[in-house]
């Protein structure tokens, strides 16, 4: 028996096989003799029952930290400006006075105080929230922008001490600074302003 031969028989041997499959479902009995024929579907004018949506409750802790984490959001804004200004006048001042350096060093120190409780309140209430689907989205992403923020404001104080001695280092450190304030304006922003 040749290649072509063999091929031929197993290619009838699998059709006749299906047909024997498919002919056995439409006279309403398999080889093992169950009826195929019994509805397995509710007719067309039977109305789909719909689950009820499962209740979530939030407890108190979480509002007293939702409370927490938006009074930091609206002390974030005014912060940065003020940390802005400080820097950019160091960066750019002759001779900027001497109480400048310690005062912008102070405003980031409460920025860094800001973004640890915020970033404590935020995950914990996340992970408290996470059984809920309403405003899923906008949570998540508003996540991921505060998370690359605090990244970036951690890099930004780890260059900050080159930026006394090099102008360079000076611009990297307000670069990084800037970048992530911009990220979590966008980030706060989208908590504000986009309501589900």
């Amino acid at each position: 028996m040749n290649a072509q031969t063999r091929v031929f028989i197993s290619a009838a041997l699998i059709g006749i096989g299906f047909a024997a499959r498919t002919g056995a479902q439409t006279t309403g009995t398999t080889a093992t003799g169950t009826d195929t024929t019994a509805p397995t579907a509710a007719p067309l004018d039977t109305p789909r029952v719909r689950r009820r949506p499962r209740a979530i409750e939030y407890s108190d802790a979480y509002n007293t930290r939702l409370t927490i984490h938006r009074i930091g959001s609206y002390t974030m804004l005014p912060l940065f400006a003020g940390e802005w200004i400080l820097g950019d006048r160091l960066l750019n001042g002759v001779n900027p006075p001497g109480w400048m350096e310690p005062t912008h060093a102070g405003v980031a120190g409460a920025l860094g105080v800001l973004f640890t409780v915020n970033t404590i309140t935020g995950a914990w209430n996340l992970w408290d929230s996470r059984a809920d689907p309403a405003g899923r989205t906008r949570r998540y992403l508003h996540t991921g922008l505060m998370l690359a923020s605090d990244a970036g404001f951690a890099w930004a104080g780890a260059i900050g001490g080159d930026a006394k001695h090099d102008f360079n280092a000076g611009r990297r450190h307000r670069n990084v600074a800037l970048g992530s304030i911009g990220l979590s304006t966008v980030g706060t922003a989208i908590m504000w302003f986009w309501k589900d």
